[in-house]
């Protein structure tokens, strides 16, 4: 091949990518055009599915298109969340990213199949879930104080169980453990349903669970919630105060946000963070999300990366100062 028809050939790519670049802006302009999937990265049922279920019929109606949940899980979301990060960045695919994915798998896994932050573009956060205290009927306390000082008076004899290494019921509980400065032995099951019927045969004695697990529990006097992981007191558990009132600085909850693989178009991104607020403003939407133990949680692109950042900067602290490695 000749310079002369190299260069020519040359010449007619980049005119070519000048032209594609007008049309992908039009794409991006008439977004979405056709449905959308949405990728939890667990199995149904759960928090995460749930919330993502309630936003997904919300947002077909909003956005004019089908938007499908496809539940992708295994390995503590590292499948589902890969899968999202591999996908093209169109717009076309949406991952519903958590508190594991994108902000406690950091500290757990020594390599991931993905990062959470250069994957991913942040869009909009969509809800949080608040964690509940709670104790078998047999354990001698009434209170979050009274439980600080039983297990400074008893070190190590009193257990907590969680749904296995790594999980949020499992930092909460250490980071419950280094705030109050006590010692309680970690009895790690399975998934958390397994933990909460040990707890409730008094196999272990403590748990921080999910609002909506433990609940009927609580209410049936199965078990006996001393503190929630909010700032304040929920409607779900009047009466029962904040954890941080006493272990000063404790912060814990769920929380779910909706991510897109890195390079889709800005144009994208602001369309489906406009419309996830729109839909989190619906009361209707809002009375679902609370029903289920959830609150709103509204924050757009930048604000979302930020919260991200900081929570990973808190849970791979607690990680490594309590030596957890992924099973």
């Amino acid at each position: 091949m000749t310079i002369g028809r190299r260069a020519t050939l040359g010449g007619m790519a980049a005119l070519t990518g000048f032209a594609t670049a007008p049309l992908q802006a039009q794409e991006a302009a008439r977004w979405p055009t056709r449905p959308i999937r949405m990728i939890v990265a667990f199995a149904p049922g759960g928090f995460t599915d749930i919330a993502g279920r309630v936003m997904a019929q919300a947002l077909s109606v909003e956005l004019g298109q089908p938007v499908v949940v496809e539940n992708r899980a295994g390995a503590a979301g590292l499948i589902g969340t890969e899968a999202a990060a591999q996908a093209a960045p169109d717009g076309y695919t949406i991952l519903l990213g958590t508190i594991s994915t994108h902000a406690i798998n950091v500290g757990l896994y020594r390599t991931l199949p993905y990062d959470p932050i250069r994957s991913f573009a942040a869009v909009s956060a969509v809800s949080s879930g608040y964690l509940v205290l709670v104790v078998h009927p047999s354990v001698r306390a009434n209170s979050v104080s009274e439980l600080v000082a039983l297990a400074r008076a008893e070190p190590g004899k009193l257990s907590y169980g969680s749904g296995g290494n790594g999980t949020t019921s499992h930092l909460a509980g250490e980071l419950f453990k280094s705030l109050a400065g006590v010692d309680m032995l970690h009895v790690p099951f399975r998934s958390p349903a397994p933990a909460a019927s040990a707890l409730l045969a008094g196999q272990v004695d403590v748990m921080i669970d999910t609002v909506p697990s433990a609940l009927p529990q609580i209410r049936g006097g199965r078990l006996r919630a001393l503190g929630v992981s909010a700032p304040h007191s929920l409607a779900e558990l009047p009466g029962v105060p904040p954890i941080a009132g006493t272990v000063a600085g404790f912060d814990a909850s769920t929380w779910v946000g909706f991510y897109v693989p890195a390079g889709t178009p800005a144009a994208i991104i602001a369309r489906l963070d406009e419309a996830t607020r729109k839909v989190l403003g619906m009361v209707e939407i809002r009375g679902r999300l609370n029903e289920l133990g959830m609150e709103p949680f509204v924050a757009g692109p930048e604000q979302l990366a930020a919260y991200q950042r900081s929570e990973i900067e808190k849970w791979v602290g607690v990680v490594r100062r309590a030596g957890i490695t992924a099973d």
